[in-house]
């Protein structure tokens, strides 16, 4: 099943759960939502999915459209963007780089610091040959960041990059394309950006998965973990495993196929506890078919064991579109493209109980102009606060509706 036709599956599913189950999410009283920045109009960007911040707490992210070159009537190419935390609370908003198309269409969701301060990320289109690239942006003496375009796929090496980056010691890079590679499923590279030379790691095949839809992760022994939307044995979408080997190459190992009960579509990526074991989320299915938190716990023999640890019913949240993040305390936050009282989604705590159980509850329901739709991953500040984007909000982007938000919740 593609993409569009589980976002539309979705979308009647929280309608028919809503009615059928009449539930209420449990939302905290004491956590406080609030917009600290409306992109004003379409040159600020528009649709911001995912931040990330630096050690000052400013925050960065990207915009799928908007920018210097767009228009009411032109969407525009996409942004990199940085808000600052000024001293009298507000939030000043600095547009970093305004896409062209020759150096990318459509930045993805997640940017990723090297260790000098340069940001790193993918575009899904635009480059040389329209596919996509993989993208730095250097902080100048000056002030000004200057983009280098590191990678152009070709359709072989990969199409539509996705966000969510990885960086090895060494400074190379690592990530997924939803499709592309030798058998048009999508694949997984490494990309040094001293040299500008992509390595193809693995190319799905179909029963060890199809389209990834997020990037992949390290364990502490350089073993690279991810998902992927469609493929494996029951072709549910997989989480896979991809292992280096002494002559260079990477093995690949599947380490769960979903069964549609246990989860379906798995667009987001997966984040490690201090056990190792492994956390995520899908699209659709589970008991209600809205979609699944699930955890993969590895025993002594190599075997990985998957546990559903919330399903989703509408009213709690539905398309789940975004990694989790832990907080200090180990539970798990994320957000919900749909779903919630008034179906434009929600932002969820699971709590772990000390008997071992996961209680969800969620910390802002969305009601459509002060916010709507959240796809992008949640970060988690020092004090507490969770930060992320989401559509809506009071700019005015002509004929593409209004800008979007970033929003602040406050426990």
């Amino acid at each position: 099943m593609t993409y569009r036709k589980l976002l539309a599956a979705a979308s009647a599913a929280v309608v028919i759960t809503t009615v059928a189950l009449g539930l209420v999410a449990n939302v905290s009283a004491a956590d406080k939502y609030e917009v600290i920045y409306n992109f004003a109009q379409i040159g600020d960007g528009n649709g911001a999915a995912g931040l990330i911040s630096d050690a000052a707490g400013n925050l960065y992210g990207t915009a799928a459209s908007g920018g210097a070159y767009a228009n009411y009537a032109n969407p525009g190419n996409g942004v990199v963007f940085k808000l600052t935390h000024e001293f009298n609370g507000q939030w000043t908003e600095t547009v970093l780089h305004s896409f062209q198309g020759k150096d990318g269409i459509s930045p993805s969701p997640g940017l990723i610091f090297d260790r000098a301060g340069n940001l790193y990320g993918t575009t899904t289109l635009g480059g040389t040959y329209g596919n996509g690239v993989v993208f730095k942006l250097t902080h100048e003496s000056n002030g000004q960041w200057a983009e280098t375009v590191l990678h152009s796929f070709r359709s072989a090496d990969g199409v539509t990059p996705n966000g969510d980056l990885v960086i090895d010691g060494a400074g190379n890079l690592y990530g997924t394309t939803q499709s592309g590679g030798g058998h048009g499923s999508g694949l997984v590279f490494k990309l040094s950006p001293a040299t500008k030379i992509e390595t193809v790691l693995h190319s799905f095949q179909g029963t060890d998965g199809v389209n990834p839809s997020a990037g992949v992760i390290f364990d502490r022994v350089g073993n690279l973990y991810g998902t992927t939307f469609n493929g494996g044995a029951l072709k549910n979408g997989t989480v896979f495993k991809l292992t280096p080997q002494p002559d260079g190459e990477w093995s690949e190992t599947v380490l769960h196929s979903f069964k549609s009960a246990d989860g379906n579509g798995p667009s987001t990526g997966l984040v490690f506890d201090r056990a190792g074991n492994l956390y995520g989320t899908t699209a659709v299915g589970g008991t209600y078919g809205d979609g699944v938190v699930f955890k993969l716990s590895p025993d002594p023999n190599g075997e990985w064991t998957e546990t559903v640890l919330h399903s989703f019913r509408g009213m709690d949240g539905s398309f789940s579109q975004a990694r989790l993040v832990f907080d200090r305390a180990g539970n798990l936050y994320g957000t919900t493209f749909l779903g919630g009282t008034y179906g434009y989604g929600v932002v969820f705590k699971l709590t772990h109980e000390s008997n071992g159980s996961w209680i969800e509850s969620a910390l802002y329901v969305f009601q459509g102009g002060e916010g709507n739709n959240p796809s992008g991953t949640l970060i988690i500040d020092a004090a507490g606060n969770v930060y992320g984007t989401a559509g809506g909000g009071t700019g005015d982007c002509g004929y593409f509706g209004a800008c979007g938000v970033i929003f602040r919740i406050t426990p």
